[in-house]
């Protein structure tokens, strides 16, 4: 193992995960659904509560892990979730509502993101989570901007897309399209970005202009 790889596997190996998100990854493993990793939700949680966050929208359900980094990280939260998988929802909202979320709080939409995405309210979020379809990553933070207060933070999980995007030789769609999404607001004055090689990736746009 590579000093990188030491490095990596150590930044994962020592987040703490409470029971209740370690049951969550569990079931997401079950189900052959790809949840944040650790270090990642470790990240998402420490942006939410550096931002103060009293609003949280995910592109993505899942069954509920990276919400839960979330609200660990901004308990006062709302968070509303938009998934197509109407199970994974309910199993997501039962580990909120253990983990002490206020039921009026917790707002799961079901639904394909791309018709329920252009019906929320614009600037209206502290926190945007884009993990879901990553061949429509690029269209979903488009979304994700539009939806973010001025200050703001887009999180793209998976944005390394499974070690394929930094090889240049990799061209299949979810590949070029990270690839794109991150040529393209790394020199954006919209937002101050930064790449995270923790997990698979995490992207962090905070948006400073509309």
């Amino acid at each position: 193992m590579s000093e990188k790889e030491s490095n990596w596997k150590f930044a994962e190996d020592i987040v703490a995960e409470p029971e209740v998100v370690a049951r969550a990854r569990e079931h997401s493993l079950e189900l052959g659904v790809e949840a944040v990793s650790p270090a990642v939700g470790a990240q998402m949680s420490v942006i939410a509560a550096a931002s103060r966050a009293t609003g949280i929208i995910e592109i993505g359900t899942g069954l509920g892990v990276s919400g839960l980094y979330l609200l660990a990280g901004a308990p006062d939260a709302t968070i509303t979730t938009i998934d197509v998988e109407v199970d994974h929802q309910q199993y997501a909202r039962d580990a909120f509502l253990h983990a002490g979320a206020v039921p009026s709080r917790v707002r799961l939409i079901p639904g394909r993101a791309a018709q329920v995405l252009p019906r929320m309210n614009e600037a209206s979020y502290d926190v945007v989570v884009v993990d879901a379809d990553p061949e429509n990553v690029i269209e979903y933070v488009e979304h994700g901007l539009r939806l973010a207060r001025i200050g703001g933070t887009v999180l793209v999980p998976h944005a390394l897309w499974r070690g394929r995007v930094a090889d240049p030789t990799k061209r299949d769609r979810a590949a070029t399209d990270f690839r794109t999404l991150l040529t393209e607001v790394s020199t954006s004055g919209a937002v101050r970005s930064a790449l995270s090689p923790a997990g698979d990736g995490l992207l962090q746009m905070t948006k400073v202009t509309s």
